[in-house]
């Protein structure tokens, strides 16, 4: 019997709010996501400030600048 292997890694590659949620793309394909009333500054944050995130650790966070906000890619897969 084949089986296919597949690594899991749980780094986030890509993000994205849309107007009810945030989704964190993972670097082996996953898309996670949470709704953004778990994360008033970046709900409460204009579509500018949203777009403007940089990866941090390589991919285990994230980062919002212009709002002081940072979350753990974990934050949303335990939840």
């Amino acid at each position: 019997m084949n089986t296919l292997a597949v690594k899991l890694n749980a780094h986030a590659i890509d993000v994205f709010v849309d107007e009810d949620s945030l989704h964190f793309i993972l670097a082996d394909g996953r898309e996670i996501s949470a709704p953004l009333e778990w994360f008033p500054r970046l709900r409460d944050a204009s579509s500018h400030q949203r777009q403007n995130w940089r990866l941090i650790g390589k991919g285990i966070g994230v980062h919002w600048p212009e709002i002081d906000e940072d979350i753990a890619v974990h934050t949303l897969m335990d939840s």
